[in-house]
């Protein structure tokens, strides 16, 4: 009986890690949140809020100090860690980013009023 090499064996143990951290990511989901009058997201939430304008809150990841948040790259200030920050009424759809935090955008998407 033929025996793979242990270059073959390293090779395919490393194929089926890349394929476990791969398929890994395609388990993590995001959340998709909906509501009207305000929305509250989380760092890789979607959300549609019904109504223009729309209160706009941010549950920022937890740590110490505090995480600078933008929306469309558009600086919206400074909030402690693990906070529910209110971000203000928005009349247009925006990415949130909290800068240097490594959390994914949330998105918001608001109708067009008109």
């Amino acid at each position: 009986m033929h025996q793979p090499s242990r270059s073959g064996r390293d090779s395919a143990r490393l194929a089926l890690f890349i394929l476990t951290l791969s398929l890994a990511g395609c388990a993590t989901t995001t959340r998709h949140v909906s509501d009207w009058g305000s929305i509250t997201l989380a760092p890789g939430d979607t959300g549609t809020c019904s109504s223009n304008p729309c209160a706009v809150y941010l549950q920022l990841p937890p740590g110490e100090g505090r995480y600078r948040v933008t929306a469309n790259q558009v600086d919206l200030g400074d909030y402690p860690a693990g906070a529910r920050a209110a971000l203000g009424h928005f009349y247009e759809s925006k990415a949130l980013e909290v800068v240097g935090a490594g959390v994914a955008r949330a998105y918001v998407y608001i109708p067009q009023t008109r």
